[in-house]
């Protein structure tokens, strides 16, 4: 059994099971693959996936299992490799985030700014992406952390570390009715805005359900006319008078914004908790915990280790139970 062939084997679960973009991500080529797979199949006397002719078309329940085993491994040779280069380029190495437009936009310019200035040898990508789209990132190594507040349940293999809450603003033109409500003394409610189209975030993206969960309790059905994933795009539509807009405050900019009325609507919705994940078993090197400091001050780099340590969520929710986390 090879390293190279349980590379193979994963690379090959994450292309779809296309060996064709495998070897072309590998650099190698498709028949040396193929020929690899077969080999360990033969040495562990299972088939790892299905064949249809010359294609693969299915993972095995044994492959299954085989990959999930081998994805561990490959995880802890990164690891190994990580710790060798923190002895000897302390300094220099890559960090890759996955995190949604509204967090690379609004919460990480300026930590990305001090990081980038301590650590100018570090190479710094970050990815957009939906929660599906981070988890993957992440599940597949093509990013170390991933930064995000939605359909969490996504990352059950992660080490999630919660940063700051955060909560939502009603935005309407100023010539708008719920505008002229505000601007009265009138408290907002979900039964004026159920009376309206909405513009906000596509389901399962950046706080949206706590939305939904607020119009279920209120027994009301939202009118949402369009969504998006960009929360200037939402801004935009507003403007042209689609909708009302129900977005993060953090994206609302008094002076950008002063030709709209922002509506405080933590009254209406729950606040929303952005987390900072990374995959089990992650060697953290010191410029990531300085990165996670710095996106979020209270998790240092001892909580964070302790994070590392907790057997379950229940022991990782006490680790976190009186600490106050900010509000953005």
């Amino acid at each position: 059994m090879k390293l190279q062939q349980l590379r193979y084997i994963v690379e090959v679960a994450n292309n779809n099971l296309n060996v064709s973009a495998t070897a072309e991500s590998l650099y190698t080529s498709q028949p040396g693959i193929s020929k690899q797979i077969r080999l360990l199949e033969d040495e562990l006397g299972v088939q790892i996936f299905k064949r249809s002719g010359k294609h693969l078309s299915q993972v095995t329940p044994a492959g299954k299992e085989i990959i999930r085993i081998s994805n561990e491994i490959m995880g802890k040779v990164e690891s190994i490799k990580a710790v060798a280069s923190q002895h000897t380029h302390p300094d220099r190495g890559s960090l890759n985030i996955s995190t949604t437009h509204t967090q690379a936009r609004y919460a990480l310019p300026s930590v990305i700014q001090d990081f980038i200035k301590r650590y100018p040898n570090v190479s710094l990508n970050m990815h957009q992406g939906t929660p599906a789209q981070i988890n993957e990132a992440v599940s597949k190594g093509t990013a170390d952390f991933a930064i995000a507040t939605e359909a969490m349940h996504y990352f059950s293999d992660m080490v999630m570390l919660p940063c700051y809450y955060w909560n939502r603003s009603i935005l309407v033109t100023k010539e708008h009715e719920l505008a002229k409500r505000y601007l009265s003394g009138e408290q907002i409610t979900v039964e004026h805005l159920a009376q309206f189209p909405l513009v906000t975030y596509i389901f399962g993206f950046t706080g949206r359900s706590e939305l939904d969960e607020a119009f279920n309790q209120a027994g009301k059905e939202p009118k949402i006319v369009f969504t998006a994933t960009d929360a200037d795009v939402i801004k935009t539509y507003v403007r042209m008078g689609i909708g009302v807009g129900v977005l993060a405050s953090m994206a609302i900019n008094e002076e950008q914004d002063s030709d709209l009325v922002a509506i405080d609507g933590s009254h209406l919705f729950k606040a929303s908790t952005t987390q900072i994940c990374f995959r089990k078993g992650t060697f953290l090197r010191t410029y990531m915990y300085d990165f996670i400091e710095g996106f979020a001050p209270h998790l240092n780099r001892n909580l964070v280790d302790l994070a590392v340590q907790a057997k379950n969520p229940r022991e990782l929710e006490r680790l976190f139970a009186d600490i106050e986390l900010p509000i953005k």
